[in-house]
């Protein structure tokens, strides 16, 4: 948006929509501060709880009053156009979601990297990956009502509903019942990068942070070991593969 020294009132429609569009940014990026400095304060722990709260609330809110404007009801605290969608539109919607959620993973990353180079990038992914996936299996359980030790069976159920879940090709074999084998049979990413011609990402390092993280956070007894993950050797079938336990006492 070009600066003309105008108040909001001689905005164009153009600029009052670019406007819009910025504020919906600044409230994602604010509710992200409030989360990460009530975690400074208090603890990740604490601060997943109080988000709760606070989400339910103002989810509620920002619905009901955008709801208003454009003219669409809410049902059970869902908008009823998205009740409204067939089943293969919403599935599109969400397969949509998760590769915008990677692409800004992705901008993210080379927006580092350009600046810093790969070593400080794989860090702050590292890093981010460490505050990611506890969230993501918090969120996970609370969209499934899952109990706070929910076993193997919470965590296969858990797996099939992560941002990757509609974007990537994913297998799990029973090994018994305490125990599971996760492969991502296709990685977009690393797909990607085979159609360039270029080598595998390595993100070994992420994927322990990743993988560990959001096992413990489905049951803090789940152990997670790492079968192969790039820069390790893997056959075609699969870019990596994990093996999540609960030891017997």
């Amino acid at each position: 948006m070009e600066d003309h020294g105008q108040n909001m009132e001689k905005l164009n429609g153009k600029e009052l929509a670019e406007l819009a569009v910025d504020m919906l940014h600044r409230t994602i990026v604010h509710h992200v501060f409030w989360f990460k400095e009530v975690e400074h304060q208090m603890g990740f722990e604490k601060a997943l709880e109080i988000m709760g709260s606070a989400y339910e609330k103002s989810r509620g809110i920002q619905l009901n009053r955008l709801g208003k404007l454009f003219g669409f009801q809410m049902v059970d605290g869902i908008p009823e156009p998205l009740l409204n969608m067939s089943t293969e539109k919403l599935e599109a919607f969400i397969e949509l979601l998760g590769v915008n959620w990677l692409a800004g993973d992705g901008i993210w990353f080379q927006s580092v990297e350009s600046e810093y180079g790969m070593l400080d990038a794989k860090r702050c992914n590292d890093s981010c990956w460490a505050w990611f996936s506890p969230f993501e299996a918090w969120s996970i359980k609370r969209l499934l009502n899952l109990p706070e030790q929910s076993g193997i069976d919470g965590l296969k159920k858990a797996l099939q509903l992560r941002m990757y879940a509609k974007i990537n090709v994913q297998s799990m074999d029973d090994e018994s019942p305490d125990s599971i084998l996760l492969r991502m049979n296709q990685c977009r990413v690393q797909a990607a990068r085979k159609n360039k011609g270029m080598e595998d990402y390595p993100c070994k390092s992420a994927g322990l942070v990743e993988y560990n993280n959001f096992a413990r956070a489905i049951d803090s007894r789940i152990k997670t070991e790492c079968i192969g993950c790039p820069p390790d050797d893997h056959p075609e079938e699969w870019f990596c593969a994990w093996r999540f336990r609960i030891e017997k006492e």
